[in-house]
Parts: structure tokens; sequence; C-alpha cells
């Protein structure tokens, strides 16, 4: 629930959107719906980002409306003391408007009959395209009914918007309120990947059976403990070969003496996400294979950090990190010169994609891969076209994002190595993953997810405590 000192900073967020919406416009901005999850029981309800972003409202069952003049109206669930002994407290529309700072609130069983009245005689209604399933239908009934009294001298909006487009943009930069929320977020988180790493170690001395569901747990356990809310999204713990999945779920898995584990894994706290991998080796102490590995991953990492500033582009993480890993790849025999050719040449034929094939980065933010377009905007009508190397198809290239400070992304280069002919055997079955927030700033980035060691002397030193 949001306190008085925060009114200000959600209604500024209304106000710079009220300004985007040109003469005569309106939003409509709903939050998410509750899902059955089965028989009598909803999955555990997250509301949607967007009406968060504006509100910091968190009761399902709510929608936002806002005029181009700066007018905010909330539809939000009346209060129902019996609904209440069962399902928990609703604010309701009479203290609204007090404790969220709203000109106006309304139960929202009154929202169809509303909506057609305010968006009566607008210039254009502004909604979240594809996001919400039957909202586009909703709203063309709701046109309908201002449609049915243009004969009484009503106007219908002619034009509808996407809302997704000025407010991707406006969440792209956070602010210092934000990135307070997750540092603390990446604190938390942070325990957790030690707790893990920890009870992996200490399980394996005393020679007990580890599975992948202990190490999940010590996850929930750091982030519950340290006031999150839930995971910003399923933990990735993967023992052993499981780490060459890229989107492995936790499961009952062994953790076996010897092998790495790959967990990625973080809370959301007040709506904000946090992602953290580390991968470590099971028992504390990484084999000679291993580490040439993951220091090869590690070193690629720093190369992307180094290259995240304002300034700099958002591909040029990721160009640096497959610098490295190129070299790093030939250097170890895991591709072979004679037939790869030279670094450039593995760049250019992307000869790596084996061992490494996906992006260094995502945005990060109230969505763990949070919204706002990854092309410069004003560039977009720059492109070039390239045949890629693999798939043979023709792809046009766009200039990337210009990075500047506030703005959140992750950095996250990896190494897969699958068993497959013409790949040493030491290599096998080994997936390194290292992954850091980092927030930009005007010289470069702060990396807000060191609470957990990347070093591989610090982590066994970690392990062994």
């Amino acid at each position: 629930m949001n306190s008085p000192s925060s009114h200000l900073l959600y209604a500024q967020r209304r106000a710079r959107l009220a300004a985007q919406l040109g003469a005569g416009g309106i939003a409509i901005v709903p939050t998410a719906p509750e899902y059955p999850r089965n028989r009598d029981t909803d999955f555990l309800y997250r509301h949607d980002s967007y009406f968060y972003y504006l509100t910091g409202f968190a009761e399902a069952g709510a929608c936002l409306v806002i005029t181009a003049e700066g007018q905010s109206t909330l539809f939000c669930r009346p209060k129902d003391l019996e609904r209440e002994i069962w399902d928990g407290y609703r604010l309701g529309p009479e203290a609204a408007p007090g404790v969220l700072g709203m000109d106006a609130a309304h139960s929202s069983a009154v929202l169809d009959a509303q909506l057609p009245r305010l968006l009566e005689n607008r210039q254009s209604v502004w909604y979240p395209h594809a996001i919400h399933n039957g909202l586009a239908a909703r709203v063309e009934g709701w046109l309908n009914a201002v449609r049915a009294r243009v004969r009484y001298g009503a106007q219908c909006p002619a034009v509808q918007q996407d809302l997704c487009g000025p407010l991707d943009e406006m969440r792209l930069i956070k602010d210092a309120h934000e990135q307070d929320i997750m540092r603390r977020a990446s604190q938390i988180s942070a325990q957790g990947h030690i707790r893990a790493m920890q009870r992996s170690a200490r399980m394996l001395r005393a020679g007990e059976d580890v599975r992948e569901y202990h190490l999940d747990a010590e996850l929930l356990h750091a982030f519950r403990d340290g006031g999150s809310q839930y995971p910003a999204y399923g933990s990735i713990v993967a023992a052993g070969a499981n780490a060459c999945v890229l989107h492995y779920r936790a499961d009952a898995a062994p953790v076996r003496d010897g092998e790495l584990v790959l967990i990625d894994a973080g809370c959301e706290l007040d709506g904000y996400a946090s992602d953290i991998t580390r991968t470590f080796p099971a028992n504390g102490r990484f084999t000679g294979p291993q580490r040439a590995l993951y220091d090869l991953v590690l070193a690629s990492q720093v190369a992307a950090v180094d290259a995240t500033r304002a300034g700099a582009r958002f591909n040029d993480p990721h160009d640096a990190t497959i610098t490295v890993l190129a070299q790093g790849l030939l250097d170890l025999g895991l591709l072979d010169a004679n037939k790869v050719g030279t670094v450039q040449d593995v760049i250019d034929k992307r000869a790596y994609f084996p061992f490494y094939m996906h992006r260094t980065s995502h945005w990060l933010g109230m969505d763990v891969h949070d919204c706002g377009s990854y092309v410069e905007p004003g560039e977009a009508e720059k492109t070039t076209e390239r045949k890629d190397p693999l798939s043979g198809e023709t792809i046009l290239n766009r200039p990337s994002r210009v990075l500047q400070p506030g703005m959140v992304l992750t950095i996250e280069p990896g190494l897969y190595v699958r068993a497959a002919e013409g790949v040493p055997a030491q290599f096998h079955g080994i997936g390194i993953r290292i992954e850091d927030d980092a927030i930009v700033t005007a010289t470069g980035c702060e990396l807000i997810t060191r609470g957990v060691p990347v070093d591989a002397d610090e982590i066994e030193a970690l392990m062994r405590a």
C-alpha cells in the first residue's frame, strides 16, 4: 500500500503520461486478472506492471483512466466485509483518492457503464495492445456505446493508440526510487545464492544426498526471509549437464560431487525484479577443465562490463563478450582453428553458436525481461542487410539503443558444452553462466548483484565456510 509520501511519485508519472496523450486523449490501464489454478484456488496474484507503475496499487480487479488534462480516475473493487473475511482487506473506492492520490474513484462494478461516458467526445483512446486478453474487444464495446449516441451530438474517438509505446520509454529509465528497490532486491537475492552454495558443499562433505530442490529451498527461504514477495521468475537450479538446458527448472536431479551447479534465480521486491546467475562446484572445488571454462566466461563478462556505460550501444557488451569467448574457444581447443579460422572468422561465421547461443543482456525492471525498445529511436530506418551464416536468411540490422544513465540491464555471458564429436571430452556436460545486474552511469555501470562473489577463488573460499 502507498504511503502519503509516495503520492507525488505516482502522480508525477501519471502527469508525464497524460502530457503524451495529445489533445483530447484518454488512456485506459487495467491491472492483471486473477487466474484459477485448479478447483477453488487461484494462482498467487501478481499485478500488471504498467498499472502498478502508475498507481502503486496491488489489488486485483482495478482499472485506471487518465485524461490528457491530467485527471486520474480509479475503478477498484468495492468494500465487502463478507468477502474480506475470506480474501483479505480491500481499499475500496471511498478511501482510494486519499490513499492513492487519485482525483476520483468508483466501484469496478460500474466500469462498463462509466467508460462510454469518459470516452465520449475524446479524440483518441490509448490502451496497452496485445497485453490483456479481451481488452481490445471490450474497448470496442465501450466505443460502440459512444457511437450509439452520435445522433445526440456525441463524438467517438477516431484513433486507437498503443499505450505501451510511451510507457515503455518511461519505464526504461529507472528513477532513484526504482534503483533503490532494485539494489535491495539484489541484496536479498545474493543471500539466497550464498545459502545455496554453502548448503551444497556442506551436505556433500557430510555424505548426504543432495538434490536440486534442496538448493532451491535455500533460495526461497532467503527471498522470503529478506522481505521479498516471491521469486521474480521460476528459479533455475541445474546440476551437472542440466546446466546445458538454458531454461531448466529446479527439479529432483542429484547434485554430485565433482560436478558444477548453475543457479539462475532472483527475487521480486515491491514490484521489481532481480536476476542473478552463478555457477559453482557442488563440492566447493573447481576441477581444472571447469576452472578453465569458468575463467573464460568471467573474462568475457569483465569485457562486457567495461563496455557498459552511457553513450555506448546496447549491443556493445555482447560484442565484447563474443570477442573474448571466440579467442578462448580456440585457445581451449573447443574450436579447431584449422577448421574455423581466426578469431574474426569465428565471429563472422558465428562458429561459437553451438557453445553460446543467447544474447548477453536484456533490460531489467518491473519485469525480469523488462519493456523498452532495443533499437535507438530515430534510427530505426537506418537499416543494413546481412545474411546469417548459419540459417542463410537475410536479416535487417538496425542501430541498437544508446545507453543512458538509469537504464538497467543484465550482463550474462555463458558457455554450454554438450557431448559432441570433436569436442574435448573433459569439457562434456559443463554449463556455465555468470549474470549480474547493472545500472548504467555516466562513467560506466554499477553492478548491484556482487553481494555474491564471481571470482573462482572467492567462491571456493565462501563454500569452505
